[in-house]
Order: structure tokens, then C-alpha cells, then sequence
């Protein structure tokens, strides 16, 4: 994949992010020219002139999207209209900037939340429009959806280059562990993590534990959103998974077993679980891009927590 990238002038939206950071430094291992991580405090893209800006500064050959304003079901629940507008807005100002500027190449990250609630497992992208998301991140998921549309609308009218990438939940190190805004993975690691340092004999969880997951190490994401930009050129979604699930109880058993925490796990079923069931149809990728998940569920875990627990080290000791 390298040849293709090698010292393109490549703008990363959301560059200094969790996913971002992995993603450009895997651009630099393969040769990329300039890779430039626009700041959302210089330029605010669901602005449509700061979207222009960013572009005219860093004049690049390829983008990827990244940016987005995320978090888990609670902060979902707290601001749907936030997370719909900005999240809109973003991708709208940017396809279309990129259109007038003419970019070689968007690549543009979506989201696993704008599969519709009831969608038969494994995901498969062709089911990405029968139904509507699940309530708690739709305004989320059907943002992100609809730029899936805008790409080929684009592609079909002025052959605007745009790939559209479908990723399942992400983790590794670097994750947003904040209580109130992170993802299963990042919650769970520090509950557990705390409540072996506290001696704690029970931890609660939200919802029920029978839903189920799927989890891509954010190395191997980076990895695919690489290759995509590289080697393909159509807005057709593409998944990007590992292709197994497994329940949210059996997360937190396993979770709480590399943490060394012992105690009970009790479950909240006033909170909510959030979508069903939730595994994609990888098969795509694995064609198109020549790509497979390379980190184990156990493996990333371990990463995860012991980058963790030195965060949380380095918080006790600094001033």
C-alpha cells in the first residue's frame, strides 16, 4: 500500500484524537509526505469557511475524516441534537470543500451506530438502510449514515473520489477512560482497575450484559483506514471488524480477570443496554483491502489496562 501514499500531502481530521494518532503514525511508516492534524480551535468544521481554511492551508492530496463528537450511550442521551448537527454538519462541510478544491481522495470514518436496532448479524452493509438505529445513539448513527449517501451522490454527479469506512467500537491505548463520556472497554477497565486499588467487593454495571459486541483493536483500525486510503476508490461502505462478538457480562468477567479484580459484578437494568446485538460481515474488507485484524481480544485488553494503570499511576504521583 505504501507506493500510492508515498509523499502525498495527506490532512487527517481528528489527527491528535485516539483513532487519529494511530492513524498518522501509521501514515509516516509508510512514507506519506506532509501529514497535517488540523486543531478544532483553529478550524471549527461545521463551519463551512473553516472547513475552506483548513483546505487552502493544508493543501492536501487525500483526506481523512476522523473528527467527530462521540461518546457512549449516556452522553448520547444528554445531547442527541449536538451529536446529530455536529457530526452533520462536519461531514457535509468537508465533502463538499473537498469537492470544490479537488481532493484526490476522502476517506471518511463512520460509525457501527448507524446500523439500524433489529439488523440481522452479521451486519452485512448492503442492510446499512433497512431500518432505523437504536434510540440511544440515532441521532449519532443517522448522521453518520447519511454521509454514506453524500459520497456516492457525489461520486454519481461530479466523480468525486469519497470511501466510506463502517469501523465496530474501538479501543486500545490512548482511549477516553472518562466515566461519563467513554465506551464499555475504557468504563469497565477503570472500574475494575479502582476497585482492586480500593478493595472494593462489588462493582456495578450498566444495563443487563446480555447484549453483545464486537471490538477492533485501534491499531488494526488504523491499519484498514490506511489501506483504504491507498488502494481503494469506491464510496460503497466497507466494515471493518474482527468479525466475533461476545456478551457485555462476558466482557466484564473478562475485564474484571486481567484487572485481578475477584469480587461481585452486579448489573443496573435501569440503565440502558443500547442496541441488541451488534457483529459485522468483514468479507468485504478482506477483498477489497486485503486486510485482517492482526490483535486478539485478550491481547488489546492487556494493552489496554496496563496503559491504563500507568496513566492512573503517573495521575497519583504528579502535583
Amino acid at each position: 500500500m505504501a507506493p500510492s501514499l508515498t509523499g502525498k500531502r495527506i490532512c487527517v481530521t481528528g489527527g491528535a484524537g485516539f483513532l487519529g494518532r494511530a492513524v498518522c503514525a501509521r501514515l509516516r511508516a509508510c512514507a506519506a509526505g506532509a501529514v497535517f492534524v488540523p486543531r478544532s480551535r483553529e478550524f471549527d468544521l461545521t463551519d463551512a469557511g473553516a472547513a475552506r481554511r483548513m483546505l487552502e492551508t493544508a493543501e492536501p492530496e487525500v483526506v481523512i475524516h476522523l473528527a467527530a463528537e462521540v461518546g457512549g450511550i449516556g452522553a448520547n442521551q444528554r445531547q442527541p441534537g449536538r451529536f446529530f448537527y455536529a457530526n452533520m454538519a462536519m461531514g457535509l462541510n468537508l465533502i463538499e470543500q473537498c469537492r470544490l478544491r479537488g481532493v484526490e481522495k476522502l476517506v471518511m470514518v463512520g460509525t457501527v451506530c448507524a446500523y439500524p436496532k433489529h439488523c440481522p448479524a452479521p451486519f452485512r452493509e448492503a442492510d446499512l438502510w433497512s431500518g432505523f438505529p437504536e434510540e440511544t445513539n440515532a441521532p449519532y448513527g443517522v448522521a453518520k449514515r447519511a454521509l454514506s449517501t453524500m459520497l456516492a451522490a457525489y461520486r454519481a454527479q461530479y466523480g468525486f473520489n469519497g470511501v466510506y469506512l463502517v469501523p465496530v467500537n474501538l479501543y486500545g491505548p490512548g482511549d477516553n477512560f472518562d466515566l461519563e463520556t467513554s465506551h464499555v472497554i475504557p468504563a469497565l477497565i477503570r472500574k475494575f482497575c479502582e476497585a482492586v486499588g480500593q478493595r472494593l467487593d462489588t462493582v456495578t454495571c450498566w444495563g443487563t450484559g446480555k447484549v453483545s459486541r464486537e471490538f477492533l483493536y485501534v491499531d488494526d483500525a488504523a491499519e484498514a483506514i490506511v489501506a483504504a486510503a491507498a488502494v481503494h476508490n469506491d464510496p460503497a461502505p466497507i466494515n471493518l471488524g474482527t468479525g466475533r462478538e461476545i456478551t457485555i457480562a462476558d466482557l466484564a468477567r473478562k475485564i474484571a480477570g486481567l484487572c485481578g479484580y475477584s469480587g461481585r459484578i452486579e448489573w443496573d437494568p435501569s440503565r440502558p443496554d443500547g442496541q441488541p446485538r451488534r457483529v459485522l460481515d468483514t468479507s468485504r474488507a478482506t477483498a477489497l483491502l486485503k486486510w485482517c485484524t492482526l490483535t486478539s481480544l485478550d491481547e488489546g485488553l492487556e494493552q489496554t489496562i496496563a496503559w491504563w494503570r500507568t496513566r492512573a499511576a503517573d495521575r497519583v504521583i504528579s502535583p
